[in-house]
């Protein structure tokens, strides 16, 4: 019940605040402008993630109970520091390396103050027990290159609002039966949260999240990922529902980000270009050539999210030697079908659009003035 009135609060006031937030980034003129890398049309609000991450924030204080706070304490301080940061990138751009230095230092309170880790490899390889450092660096690692492979598909409306309300939703239902009554209360605040935004985000989109949603669920998503692999790994068949494949689970979860992140630092490698340059070849550019509209893009996103989902569910009793090669080459499949399935459908649309010469000259012959021809003839008569 206590979840349930966290999750009506986080969505009311997000819902509340989202249009008064649109109408003051109108007036400080604190918008998205088209043109380069952006594909939406007009000039729309971002930052938008700050209601959704207030809202949460103040549904975390509403209905948490002192034990609760105490035993989250270390991942919302984090969560704070990276919707920070988020938002002074939205404000005022900063480097690449700031927003690294923010993202460690947030990775940081979480692995080594929260205890949220990866300790072992869960027999993967036959490795269980790992280092402590290694653990760390290991972790730490993970979860910055999460957090920004999450932050790299906020490029269509809806998009990285429905995958996370997807993962989410399982997080928090997971949480909840292995008795993590704190984590899961979170997740689902955050679906109720996303889910107010996703209202006034929906293509055609009124707003966007911008860095201020986009990293705070990136990194929200990345440690309790990890914090769902290493306590499936750990716990025993009794404790609750148990992935024995907890690394190929966690995978699974967080699949579309980091496909399109191998995807196109791959393919900009090796066209000679550096993994990091901007561009238009991610997943869902690739998907609007195809001519799908924002939404159905969205959708169809969300049903292959579910997809995998699905599958770590038929494959609970797999282990990570067979789960993780089974759900990667699923991955690639799909992967390599869609893009067939696109490239075939961009020459369609292509054979099927005039060349632009001929719009050109259809457009100048439109636009050189006619003459009637009786006025003329009987001009001619006149003069003659």
């Amino acid at each position: 019940m206590v979840t349930f009135l966290a999750v009506c609060t986080s969505f009311l006031i997000g819902f509340l605040l989202t249009p008064i937030l649109i109408l003051i980034l109108k007036k400080m003129k604190l918008i998205d402008t088209p043109g380069g890398r952006k594909i939406h049309n007009g000039f729309i609000p971002s930052m938008g993630g700050l209601s959704f991450v207030v809202a949460s924030f103040i549904a975390v204080l509403t209905w948490f109970s002192l034990k609760q706070m105490i035993e989250v304490r270390f991942f919302l301080t984090a969560f704070g520091l990276i919707f920070t940061l988020g938002l002074r990138d939205d404000l005022v751009d900063l480097t690449a390396w700031q927003k690294l230095l923010g993202q460690f230092v947030a990775s940081y309170i979480v692995v080594v103050f929260g205890d949220i880790r990866f300790t072992s490899l869960y027999g993967f390889f036959g490795i269980y027990d790992i280092p402590e450092l290694v653990s760390y660096s290991i972790t730490i690692f993970t979860i910055i290159a999460l957090t920004n492979s999450f932050n790299l598909i906020d490029g269509l409306d809806g998009l990285a609002g429905s995958i996370s309300i997807v993962t989410f939703t399982f997080l928090g239902w997971w949480f909840m039966q292995v008795d993590m009554s704190s984590y899961s209360m979170f997740a689902f605040i955050l679906v109720g949260g996303v889910l107010s935004f996703l209202v006034f985000n929906w293509h055609p989109a009124k707003i966007f999240m911008g860095d201020t949603g986009s990293l705070s669920l990136g990194f929200a998503l990345s440690v309790m990922t990890i914090l769902f692999v290493n306590t499936n790994g750990t716990m025993n068949a009794y404790e609750g529902w148990k992935f024995n494949a907890p690394i190929a689970s966690g995978l699974a979860l967080l699949i579309i980000p980091i496909y399109d992140t191998c995807r196109i630092f791959t393919k900009r490698t090796l066209k000679g270009k550096s993994p990091f340059a901007a561009d238009k070849s991610h997943i869902h550019h690739f998907m609007m050539r195809m001519g799908l509209r924002h939404d159905q893009v969205t959708l169809s996103l969300v049903v292959i999210k579910l997809v995998f989902i699905g599958l770590i569910f038929l494959g609970a009793g797999l282990n990570d030697h067979i789960l993780i090669p089974l759900v990667a080459i699923t991955a690639v499949f799909l992967g390599l079908r869609l893009d067939v399935i696109t490239l075939r459908r961009v020459k369609v649309i292509q054979s099927q659009t005039p060349p632009i010469l001929s719009l050109r000259q259809k457009k100048k012959s439109m636009n050189k003035p006619s003459v009637n021809q009786k006025i003329l003839k009987k001009v001619n008569m006149t003069e003659n």
